[in-house]
């Protein structure tokens, strides 16, 4: 730490006189910078500072134009034409043009779960001029503008040219991190396992309207933001205490009531949303449909929510696949659900004929809030029976892990718990648990075609009451095949010193609009 901070007081010293400089500790450190290879919210925060997005989602979950001036639909709803804000221009002085932003979208519809959902009904992404593109539908699609406003779990972020032609099964190098947005990536500050650092953007030019949501202006007043890397919880916060950092985006429930005690940190919750199991249906165990069934019924929300969270104040049950309050939630389905019922649960393990296999289940100890849900669900699914094998490991090395297709007992994995961002778990597109496309699902390669076909009618209208209809429909189906499991929902809390001021109400953990007062 006294060798971090040291590096830290060096690096200040380059800085003129007044400028503002932002210590923080994520919830994780930085080793992959594309967020269309990673769905990890780390990199998904890194993404916002250092590009901007073609469309944003507002404060009101409304599609609003960003890096675009305007776009207009044609009558027949299959062409749309985007028009850029002029001044765009890219870090190294480059201006944005119109082919930054066609090889940016077809790279995101070539590999994000939501843009390839959009692929098939796409004949045509071209440029018109140097601040014009046309993308031209095959069919009436009805998520276009929702898809390419993308706000979470790889949003759709515009790169140049060049680094959008990087094959999406690949990741962008450091050189590669170029963007438009109100931060520029220092690559050689960056220290994976140590620190990451931004610095301001001179070109920048921030939309006339205030912020809103992701939407609207995005101004920094921070000259420079150091991400500083501990992975301990209780070294971190004393860091907080000590002044020696001034934002913690993650606490453990255990040191909460500290940081309420100390008059110069405020609590903040950074992000809110929902946790939830996935289970692995290619491998047995759970390539059994009652098998999935039985631990849906064997694990409780209410146990999860408490031992995960502690304070009541920071969760709540929530037995919907959508965000509770969002305009899709619903609880069609789920009364005898995710209550912990091992009785029964037991029961339907016996019918289908469990013969002991065990459950071999990764789970992160490096991230707060994640870290208690393994030996939670351990508990819960060992009360109706089921054999459970805990995998401990650190964040970074779970998402490979997740990744590979082996048998539980050869480097796979049978289930994970996980959360994921509110602005994910709004509709059955942009929430990506819900694809059971057997040529595109992922973690887990559910494979349905009744959901998909449930699905595909949600993306062909726009009609609200048959959205909301077919939202049910989807719930139910996930009941009988547990795609996922819906386990509650919460806020991630963390401690900011009250000297920072964040302008406006931020959905999640942004930067601009971010200032020491």
């Amino acid at each position: 730490m006294k060798t971090l901070l040291a590096a830290t007081l060096l690096s200040l010293a380059c800085l003129p006189a007044g400028a503002q400089t932002l210590k923080v500790v994520m919830h994780s450190d930085l080793k992959i910078l594309d967020p269309l290879v990673s769905t990890q919210y780390i990199v998904r925060n890194h993404g916002y500072l250092v590009w901007d997005q073609l469309l944003a989602v507002d404060a009101k979950g409304q599609v609003r134009p960003q890096m675009a001036e305007r776009w207009d639909v044609s009558a027949d709803g299959l062409t749309y034409t985007f028009r850029l804000r002029d001044g765009l221009e890219w870090h190294d002085g480059a201006p944005v043009t119109a082919e930054d932003c066609v090889a940016s979208v077809r790279r995101f519809i070539r590999r994000d779960p939501t843009g390839l959902r959009l692929a098939p009904a796409v004949a045509s992404i071209d440029a018109v001029d140097a601040r014009t593109f046309r993308l031209v539908l095959k069919e009436p699609y009805g998520m276009v503008l929702e898809t390419l406003a993308k706000p979470s779990l790889s949003p759709m972020l515009i790169m140049p040219r060049r680094v959008a032609e990087t094959d999406p099964a690949e990741p962008i190098k450091p050189e590669q991190v170029i963007g438009s947005g109100p931060f520029i990536f220092k690559r050689d500050e960056w220290k994976p396992g140590e620190r990451v650092v931004y610095v301001k953007n001179p070109r920048y030019r921030p939309r006339a309207e205030p912020p809103s949501g992701l939407a609207g202006g995005k101004v920094a007043m921070l000259d420079r933001i150091e991400w500083i890397n501990i992975t301990d919880p209780q070294t971190a916060v004393s860091a907080l205490v000590r002044g020696e950092v001034d934002m913690v985006e993650t606490v453990p429930a255990d040191l909460l009531p500290l940081l309420e005690k100390d008059k110069n940190v405020v609590l903040k919750p950074f992000t809110s949303g929902q946790y939830f199991a996935r289970m692995n249906h290619a491998q047995p165990p759970f390539d059994n449909p009652k098998i999935r069934q039985a631990a849906m019924i064997a694990l409780s929300q209410e146990q999860t929510l408490k031992g995960a969270v502690g304070d009541a104040k920071f969760y709540r049950a929530c037995r919907s696949m959508y965000a509770c309050g969002s305009p899709l939630a619903t609880d069609v389905g789920m009364k005898d659900l995710v209550r912990g019922d091992a009785k029964r649960a037991a029961a339907l393990l016996k019918e289908a004929g469990y013969d002991g296999t065990p459950v071999v289940m990764p789970y992160p100890t490096d991230i707060a809030p994640l870290a208690p849900l393994g030996p939670l669900a351990k508990q819960q699914l060992e009360r109706a029976g089921f054999k459970v094998q805990l995998a401990p490991m650190d964040w970074q090395s779970m998402g490979p892990r997740l990744r590979r297709k082996d048998r539980p007992a050869e480097g796979g994995w049978s289930m994970f718990m996980s959360f994921y961002d509110t602005r994910d778990a709004l509709d059955p597109i942009g929430r990506t648990v819900l694809n059971t496309n057997c040529r595109t699902s992922f973690l887990g390669w559910p494979c349905d075609d009744k959901f998909e076909g449930l699905r595909d009618a949600f993306t062909r209208t726009t009609d609200p009451e048959a959205r909301r209809d077919l939202a049910r429909q989807i719930q139910e189906r996930n009941n009988e095949i547990v795609a996922f499991v819906p386990m509650g929902e919460a806020s991630f809390v963390g401690g900011v010193r009250r000297n920072v001021e964040q302008t406006f109400e931020a959905p999640i953990t942004l930067f601009w609009g971010l200032r020491r007062k």
